[in-house]
């Protein structure tokens, strides 16, 4: 990397001397941590202040880069000195959690310094200290269509500049109830990488189409050949189902909560915010009041949803409860079964004329399920949903749930229930085994994968 004196105030700031400061820092200091973030080993304090000392002084050195988060950044600052003077025990970064709202801000370019210690979702488990130099992705035709029909006022899209280890990985995600806090506040935002995802998608869509030898439409050939592009549908694409999670006729626990319950309620409920972003999408892409970037956008969202499903999410992750891949085989299978979708002379084809008809059905059945919900009880919906699952994706044949209520102890707590669903209960079919062998090195070479490698 060019490391550049931060005299320069159009400096990038992943290019000056005190990024490339903290993040050695950081990366040492992460060493030092152990899974709750304290560092209990006396004879590493001091090593570990020297670190500390190095974040906080390179911190106040960006922080006039970030003058719209100079409350934030002075009560970092300050948070470290506190787990500093503690001894290293558990850290709380709670104030300056507080203080960091970038959801009040969504300009596109906007840049962000964040430093916290956490865990990253689908990246590392432990609440390590990172650092990590964002950017907000807010192009003109998202602004309006969040201040119209698809308002959502905690979704802050963004992207990469520059990541402590903990993002290396295949996290997409930067949510604050991943911080090290005392008590768990209201959250306020949720920020998701569009770029990571965009470039995810990318690569493994060009292998996959390369290896099911898919013709691919004009306007999908274009989603995968510009990164900007994908970008901005993929921003699109989760303004419109993180909405979802809190809207429509939903159980009275819309899957917020975290309770332990069958994977395959959580695989109907992403599947279902997917989907009805497709849906939307299908609305926009015919709807002459909106704005011809939306349109367009629409339609690429549309191809994204169905792609990054079949493709990325069924064979992606180990097979342990894998809900976003049961999700994936779920659509693949319902566009099969509903003959819009072909595997035939070992090539893959898609009827596209018919298919957004048939994925708005699948959508509409999740819908009807979860509409039912209110009036069943909990055992009830839970069979019910499995019902719809398994009428499109096999069981596996040594599954109890699979042999219907009369086999399983309905009379149990519904934890036992829960426990009798295989850890994989909807195995992998004949193509997605065979596919998953090809696509495996694609998709393990997206792990911390960056616009620029895309």
């Amino acid at each position: 990397m060019t490391v550049t004196p931060l005299a320069r105030a159009d400096s990038a700031p992943q290019h000056t001397d005190a990024w490339a400061s903290l993040k050695a820092a950081a990366q040492e200091l992460r060493l030092l941590q152990v899974k709750d973030g304290s560092i209990p080993d006396a004879e590493h304090h001091a090593a570990a202040t020297d670190h500390t000392l190095r974040i906080i002084t390179a911190i106040e050195d960006l922080a006039p880069l970030f003058p719209h988060d100079a409350d934030y950044l002075a009560r970092t600052v300050a948070a470290f000195g506190q787990w500093r003077d503690s001894g290293f025990a558990v850290p709380d970064f709670l104030e300056p959690l507080l203080a960091f709202q970038p959801q009040l801000n969504r300009t596109d370019g906007l840049q962000h310094l964040v430093v916290f210690p956490m865990y990253t979702q689908n990246g590392s488990t432990s609440r390590l200290v990172e650092a990590v130099l964002v950017e907000v992705l807010w192009p003109e035709f998202v602004a309006e269509l969040e201040a119209g029909s698809y308002s959502n006022a905690l979704f802050v899209p963004i992207r990469f500049l520059d990541f402590t280890d903990g993002y290396s990985t295949n996290s997409a995600v930067l949510f604050p109830e991943t911080v090290a806090v005392s008590r768990t506040p209201t959250f306020t935002w949720g920020a998701i990488f569009a770029d990571r995802e965009a470039a995810r998608f990318r690569r493994v869509v060009r292998a996959a189409a390369d290896i099911t030898r898919l013709d691919l439409p004009g306007e999908a050939l274009e989603l995968l050949e510009d990164q900007t592009l994908a970008e901005e549908t993929f921003v699109m694409w989760d303004l419109i189902h993180d909405r979802t999670h809190m809207r429509g006729d939903l159980p009275f626990d819309p899957f917020m909560i975290k309770q332990r319950m069958p994977f395959f309620l959580y695989s109907l409920e992403e599947l279902r915010c997917d989907l009805t972003a497709f849906r939307e999408s299908v609305k926009i892409a015919s709807d002459d009041d909106a704005s011809p970037e939306a349109r367009r956008h629409a339609r690429l969202v549309q191809y994204a949803v169905i792609f990054d499903r079949i493709f990325r999410f069924s064979i992606t992750g180990s097979r342990v409860r894998n809900y976003d891949g049961l999700g994936g085989q779920l659509l693949f299978a319902w566009m099969h079964q509903h003959r819009v979708l072909h595997w035939t002379d070992t090539k893959l084809t898609i009827d596209w004329d018919e298919a957004a008809d048939v994925v708005v059905a699948l959508g509409e059945q999740i819908e009807q399920l979860y509409w039912r919900s209110i009036d069943r009880p909990k055992i009830a919906h839970w069979l019910a949903a499995y019902e719809l699952v398994s009428a499109t994706v096999t069981p596996h044949p040594a599954s109890v749930w699979a042999k219907g209520p009369d086999a399983l102890e309905l009379l149990s707590p519904p934890r036992a229930l829960t426990d009798a669903v295989l850890d994989d209960e909807f195995p992998l079919s004949m193509f997605f085994e065979a596919l998953e062998k090809k696509m495996k090195p694609v998709i393990e070479s997206t792990a911390g994968i960056t616009a620029d490698a895309a």
